[in-house]
């Protein structure tokens, strides 16, 4: 088991930080683009190989994103629509999310399996979450599945307070 703290920066143009493990030594680096549009990350582990690349799609009506592993395997993450429980679907890996009514915490699934938990801090200046994953081999899948949802919620809250 790995875990992982994801932690933004808060005046980061474009998106740029660190994911740190367990001890606090940086492990992953995110790369946000700078006024792209669509916008898309990169996420590096700390000698430079890229882990996978993440494309918002552009014109959806709810968020969707492209991701694409540095292994070749890809997948498609989309936010659904629901009233009450916040629920994303990723296809082309077979793998469920599910995430409770404060959309505060996750869990990822594959064949009924929990492969990685999902945690988001509470009263913090930044999005913060604290990952958990079960098979090394999900590390960088679950680190692109947080950076595209912890996405969607920071321009889902965005959104709220320009309208109020």
């Amino acid at each position: 088991m790995k875990t992982f703290q994801v932690k933004q920066k808060m005046w980061s143009l474009g998106g740029k930080f660190t994911i740190t493990d367990e001890l606090g030594i940086p492990t992953y680096l995110v790369e946000g683009s700078y006024f792209k549009i669509p916008k898309s990350f990169t996420i590096s582990d700390m000698q430079g190989n890229l882990v996978s690349k993440i494309d918002k799609q552009f014109m959806t009506f709810l968020p969707k994103f492209d991701v694409i592993l540095a292994d070749g395997r890809s997948f498609t993450i989309k936010k659904e629509f629901t009233f009450f429980k916040p629920r994303y679907t990723i296809e082309g890996l077979g793998i469920e999310v599910q995430g409770n009514i404060w959309d505060m915490d996750f869990v990822l699934r594959k064949n009924g399996q929990e492969i990685a938990r999902i945690s988001q801090e509470w009263l913090r200046m930044t999005s913060t979450y604290n990952v958990e994953v079960y098979e090394d081999s999900y590390a960088g899948l679950v680190i692109s599945l947080v950076i595209a949802i912890d996405y969607v919620k920071e321009q889902q809250a965005a959104s709220s307070s320009a309208s109020n």
